[in-house]
C-alpha cells in the first residue's frame, strides 16, 4: 500500500471529486477516527489539524466501511462511530427573516440545518442521539455543547401518554433533538 497522494486530491473548493473515483482497494490503513472527533493514526493522535480536514475531504463510506480515496488508492480505515463532529452552533437569520443553525464540524465543514443538512435521530449503543446529515451519506454527531445550544431553542411536545419529545426548528423545518 502506498502513500496518499495529496497533489491528486487539492481542489479550490477543498471537496474533491471522490464521488467520481473508483480506485481499487489497496488494504488497510492503522487509522481511527474515535467518537470525539479525533484521528488516531498508529496509535497516535494527528495533532495537525490541516491533516486532519484534508483527509476527511477524501473519506468515502461504502456499505457502512469508511475509506480514503485518491483517483488511484483506496485505503480502509475505522471510525468508532460517525467520523464528524459538530463543534460549533450558531443561530442565524437569513434574508427572508426565518432562523437557521449555521453549524461547523471539527474538520471545518459549514453546514446549515434544514437548508444543506438534516438532523436525525439514531440509536448509539441504547441512547437516542441526534446526528445531522453529512455528503455522501455520511453523518456527524453533535458535541454535548452543540447539543445544548440546540436544547436553548427547543419546544416541547407530548406524544403519548406520558412520552415527551423536544424539538427545534431551522429554516423552517422542524426537528427532533430528544424523547423522554
Amino acid at each position: 500500500m502506498g502513500l496518499i497522494n495529496l497533489e491528486a486530491i487539492s481542489q479550490d473548493d477543498g471537496y474533491p471529486p471522490v464521488h467520481q473515483w473508483k480506485p481499487e482497494f489497496c488494504g488497510d490503513m492503522d487509522l481511527l477516527i474515535q467518537r470525539n472527533g479525533e484521528w488516531i493514526h498508529e496509535g497516535s493522535a494527528i495533532k495537525r489539524e490541516k491533516m486532519v480536514t484534508l483527509f476527511s475531504r477524501v473519506l468515502w463510506c461504502e456499505d457502512s466501511q469508511y475509506f480514503l480515496v485518491t483517483p488511484h488508492e483506496k485505503v480502509r480505515i475505522q471510525v468508532e462511530d460517525v467520523p464528524f463532529l459538530v463543534t460549533q452552533c450558531e443561530c442565524k437569520v437569513d434574508d427572508n427573516g426565518r432562523t437557521f443553525f449555521a453549524m461547523q464540524t471539527t474538520t471545518k465543514d459549514q453546514l446549515q440545518l434544514g437548508i444543506d443538512t438534516e438532523l436525525e435521530l439514531h440509536d448509539w449503543q441504547g441512547e437516542l442521539l441526534p446526528y445531522i446529515t453529512m455528503r455522501y451519506g455520511m453523518k456527524a454527531s453533535l458535541h454535548r455543547n452543540v447539543f445544548y445550544d440546540l436544547a436553548n431553542n427547543y419546544a416541547e411536545e407530548q406524544i403519548e401518554g406520558d412520552e415527551v419529545s423536544w424539538w427545534i426548528e431551522s429554516a423552517g423545518k422542524r426537528y427532533c433533538i430528544g424523547r423522554s
